[in-house]
């Protein structure tokens, strides 16, 4: 399927690597303009010159933390300023430690309010002024499966990330008349860092390996195995795109088929 994204812009938060990087390299393959960020210099201009090199498109990396709103406004008025438009915004960042109840003092928890749901509010912020005055506009935010069965050993996720959602479907009814979508996407075990380190943080507790972890994880995946980045991102496209012109407010999963919740 063409989605029509040629020379539209689309700012992707976290993404130089991960589900971040999964869903710009799948815009970037649709012929998109991209502004990405991540905390470190280094490695979001090596993403930028990896979308630049393999798909010919119009890429360029910023240095961004999720977590402050200075820096939020930064990358969005810098990417204004460079590409003179926003069509879509992936709103990601990386997930807040792992952790029951008692490992977190007050500053955990502000951290994680601050890096997860207030990231969220921030970006959206920073993007609708534009939007708004298109009269169009994407907003796609890359959450958890945690939002429908809290994941045990990610409590700071499991609430923040449920505040997200309903962020999000909220929105939706607010956006809808001034063309803009807004939708949720949904990850399960995708193979990313970030899962690496939860099973090895997971197996350590339970006293296996992480790759015994790994094997339990995907035994309980009814398509036998973890996903790939790149099968997150292209889901991700489409939400973003025309193609998903009448889906807003939804909140999809990519989880090869393992979330047994009726909806």
């Amino acid at each position: 399927m063409n989605l029509n994204l040629s020379d539209k812009v689309f700012l992707v938060a976290a993404s130089s690597k991960g589900l971040g990087y999964g869903i710009a390299e799948a815009l970037a393959a649709d012929g998109a303009r991209l502004s990405l960020c991540s905390r470190t210099r280094a490695d979001i201009e090596a993403a930028a010159q990896r979308l630049r090199t393999e798909y010919g498109c119009d890429a360029k990396g910023y240095v961004c933390d999720a977590s402050d709103a200075a820096s939020i406004g930064a990358w969005v008025d810098d990417s204004l300023s460079e590409f003179g438009r926003i069509d879509g915004l992936v709103v990601n960042a990386g997930g807040p430690k792992a952790g029951k109840f008692d490992a977190f003092d007050d500053d955990d928890w502000e951290a994680a309010f601050n890096l997860t749901l207030m990231s969220a509010v921030r970006m959206i912020r920073a993007v609708l002024p534009t939007m708004r005055a298109n009269k169009s506009g994407s907003i796609l935010t890359v959450t958890s499966s945690s939002i429908k069965e809290p994941i045990d050993i990610l409590l700071l996720s499991n609430v923040f990330r449920s505040g997200v959602v309903s962020l999000v479907k909220s929105l939706s009814f607010d956006l809808a008349p001034e063309g803009i979508r807004i939708n949720n996407l949904v990850p399960g075990s995708i193979d990313t860092d970030r899962v690496r380190s939860n099973d090895a943080f997971s197996a350590q507790r339970i006293g296996i390996s992480a790759e015994e972890r790994k094997a339990q994880r995907v035994s309980q995946i009814p398509m036998g195995r973890y996903g790939e980045t790149s099968e997150f991102g292209k889901a991700g496209a489409f939400l973003l795109s025309d193609a998903a012109s009448y889906i807003s407010g939804a909140t999809i999963f990519v989880d090869g088929g393992k979330s047994k919740t009726v909806w």
